[in-house]
């Protein structure tokens, strides 16, 4: 009985144990099946219209497109700022190399001015210096003052005795010691020898000029001192080729005044070049050309003074 049982037990335990198996190879199957299904399927698809297909790939470029058209616009955009930037450097460049242009025409002209007040400091300095000479000019020209008016007293006190000792009146003036007094002339007849240039300069030094003669009066007294010496006169042809007399007035040609074929403008004389320009008193008291060159004794003459 409990064999049975057992037999059974055990053949249904069996039994269950098949079914089992049969349902899990049944389930393997369907799911095998399923799968060859669903890959058939997918092989077995319709095609995709061509429309749908082109606005697969449309889409599928878009960003592309639209990603590389922003890097352009961001390309340009930049590029623009870049000219623009670029542009300004330059001008900022041109802005401050004219800057530079300025502030070395400005440094130039400091130095201009640093030296232009070195200078005028300079002259301020010989301003002063002057100052100081000029005042001592001043006080040098007093002292001259004092000393010329000595001077007119000592020349007043020379006037008086020469008056005196000339036996003269006081209305003719006097004339320096040394010097003979005709009228109101006085005349110095020297004791060396000048070339006429030469003379013409000592008269001058002296306040006076070589000899001028207009009257006879005035000829017959100078001759008085003169014969038998020789002596320059005022009298020449050197500036204009005419005769004149120094202080340029014109020369009235006196034939008596001359010696015998006088002026002859002779060029043998052997004294370098230029014929005889310069007049002079012969030792007969008449008149004669001669190179200017030549030294002779002079004749001066001036006015008196009043005493």
């Amino acid at each position: 009985m409990l064999n049975v049982v057992w037999c059974l037990s055990g053949g249904r335990s069996e039994d269950a144990r098949l079914k089992g198996q049969q349902r899990d190879i049944a389930v393997m199957t369907d799911y095998r099946y399923e799968n060859d299904m669903d890959t058939s399927a997918l092989w077995t698809k319709d095609p995709v219209p061509a429309f749908l297909s082109g606005v697969s790939r449309f889409r599928r470029w878009l960003f592309p497109a639209l990603t590389a058209l922003v890097v352009l616009i961001l390309i340009i955009a930049l590029g623009a700022t870049s000219t623009k930037t670029s542009n300004r450097l330059w001008s900022m460049e041109q802005r401050v190399s004219n800057l530079s242009d300025v502030i070395q025409s400005l440094n130039s002209s400091l130095q201009l001015a640093e030296e232009r007040a070195k200078e005028a400091q300079k002259l301020q300095f010989a301003v002063e210096k002057n100052k100081e000479q000029l005042n001592s000019v001043s006080e040098a020209l007093k002292q001259l003052s004092v000393v010329d008016s000595l001077s007119r007293s000592v020349a007043a006190l020379k006037c008086s005795l020469q008056r005196i000792i000339n036996n003269s009146s006081a209305g003719d003036g006097c004339c320096p010691i040394g010097w003979d007094q005709l009228d109101f002339n006085c005349f110095f007849f020297s004791q060396t020898v000048l070339s006429w240039n030469e003379s013409r300069v000592w008269c001058e030094k002296e306040g006076a000029h070589l000899l001028i003669l207009h009257t006879d009066k005035e000829w017959d007294f100078v001759t008085r001192h003169t014969v038998p010496q020789l002596f320059w006169v005022g009298l020449s042809d050197w500036r204009t080729g005419r005769w004149e007399w120094i202080n340029r007035t014109p020369y009235m040609m006196e034939r008596r005044r001359w010696a015998p074929g006088q002026p002859d403008s002779w060029t043998g004389h052997g004294l370098g070049g230029g014929d005889e320009d310069c007049a002079h008193l012969h030792h007969n008291g008449r008149l004669n050309d001669l190179h200017c060159s030549t030294k002779l004794r002079y004749i001066c003459q001036k006015h008196s003074t009043r005493g």
